[in-house]
């Protein structure tokens, strides 16, 4: 049996045991790529670990270790409470802030990865404290994040113009980043109906001020009404204002400055000056447990390790795929058939499968690379093509099993964490089934009649 069909197999059964056995798929996924590398593809076990994500493991360790203390020093609570305070308590426009938020830090030129890693923990701190469905804001995060990622000025953007550019094909970077951008906003509007946006609709928050500062608490009003439970200051519940005591300010502590310096320094370095999150994050982390370290001496048992070793095991064995010659295997199959049209679907289809467990820039420029020779054939609208491979190829960085994925599971508070996988998991089952499809629908269909 060829490394190629073995490998297959291999990932079909990881997938079957971690569905019906409560066994860390990660695990799994390094006992495959040691067992099936060696013993199929030929590879030393250190050319297994060549394939180890050693950044995205940094990555996922730098940022939820920051914010594990920014969470224990209140300053999320504070940052929770200055974005309310901007919307003016709207519970329902605290999702869109945050779409909005990191769709502006992608179309300026910030890595996917690196703006929600900034974003996801503050946005589900928002979720964990008024109520929202941590799914509908980590996915808000992510498709906000990929809506403004094909701006010409982005990473995405500049890669896939770039080699649209060398093969000497039509390019229009205006269409690729509005299609994106478009594309992502129509998800996210679903998804804010489906997963319970509309619930949210008329609701408003304040923070009012109890007896001390230390003990301050929300307190949601619904426009039909306040919810079950004790009211906080006196709230009539006219869905137009919070009614109550006059908001007192808390006491802004030495710890919450110095973790908002650390935050910003974070967004600066890994932004503007490119530097690894992952490495920028720690340091900063490490510096604020230097202030008050007794308090943050369980902030490490914080870390999602159990993220940790789920997403370093799974991409561990897509390397293993990727040596055994399986996307190449793939790929020459599908561009074996010779029908313009549905070589356009079934790329867009490897774009986002193989995207949901690889590198997005990586596989944006594998499936153009493929698509090149029927696209000069000229049998098919060139920037119809470009654009659905671009949006099926990142619209599945929902994955838990992508960066982003794993930044928001690891992040998520206050919820069953084997849960959240397997709803965040379920949806991207549904994003890569549904997806590309729809892109190959929307913006390459059209071009063809």
């Amino acid at each position: 049996m060829s490394p190629e069909i073995v490998t297959i197999i291999a990932l079909i059964v990881i997938f079957a045991i971690a569905t019906f056995l409560p066994i860390n798929m990660g695990a799994l996924a390094f006992v495959a790529a040691f067992l099936v590398g060696t013993l199929s593809v030929g590879l030393s076990t250190d050319d297994i670990l060549a394939g180890f994500p050693a950044e995205l493991v940094v990555t996922l360790i730098g940022v939820t270790y920051l914010f594990a203390i920014a969470q224990n020093n209140g300053t999320v609570d504070l940052l929770v409470r200055g974005a309310v305070r901007l919307v003016r308590g709207h519970v329902a426009a605290i999702p869109w802030i945050m779409f909005a938020v990191t769709a502006l830090l992608t179309a300026i030129g910030a890595l996917s990865p690196a703006a929600v890693a900034i974003i996801a923990p503050i946005a589900l701190g928002f979720a964990a404290r008024y109520q929202i469905n941590p799914l509908l804001m980590g996915m808000m995060v992510i498709h906000g994040a990929q809506g403004g990622g094909f701006s010409p000025i982005s990473v995405y953007g500049v890669t896939v113009n770039t080699i649209v550019e060398t093969e000497g094909l039509t390019t229009s970077p205006v269409t690729v980043f509005l299609g994106s951008l478009l594309f992502n906003l129509a998800i996210a509007l679903v998804l804010f109906f489906v997963l319970g946006g509309r619930r949210l609709l008329g609701r408003k928050v304040g923070v009012t001020a109890p007896a001390t500062a230390e003990h301050a608490k929300a307190t949601v009003v619904s426009g039909h009404g306040a919810p079950p439970g004790p009211a906080v200051g006196g709230g009539s519940g006219s869905g137009d204002a919070v009614d109550g005591e006059p908001e007192r300010p808390q006491k802004v502590t030495l710890d919450q400055v110095l973790t908002l310096i650390g935050l910003v320094a974070v967004a600066v370095l890994a932004l503007v000056f490119d530097l690894d999150i992952g490495f920028v994050s720690i340091t900063v982390a490490t510096v604020l447990a230097l202030f008050a370290a007794a308090r943050h001496k369980g902030a490490v048992s914080q870390i999602s390790w159990s993220t940790v070793l789920l997403i370093a095991g799974v991409l561990t064995f897509v390397f293993v795929l990727q040596e055994a010659g399986t996307i190449d295997y793939v790929g020459e199959a599908v561009i074996g058939l010779g029908i313009p049209l549905l070589i356009a679907l079934l790329l867009c289809y490897i774009g986002g499968v193989v995207s949901a467990f690889a590198s997005s820039t990586a596989i944006i420029g594998v499936a153009i690379a493929l698509a090149v020779p029927f696209l000069q054939a000229g049998d098919i609208g060139t920037v119809g093509v470009i654009v659905a491979l671009s949006v099926a190829s990142t619209i599945v960085d929902v994955s838990p099993f992508s960066t982003n994925g794993a930044l928001v599971l690891a992040n998520a508070q206050d919820v069953d964490r084997d849960r959240f996988y397997k709803q965040i998991l379920a949806y991207s089952g549904i994003v890569v089934t549904v997806g590309p499809f729809l892109a190959w629908l929307v913006f390459v269909v059209p071009g063809w009649l």
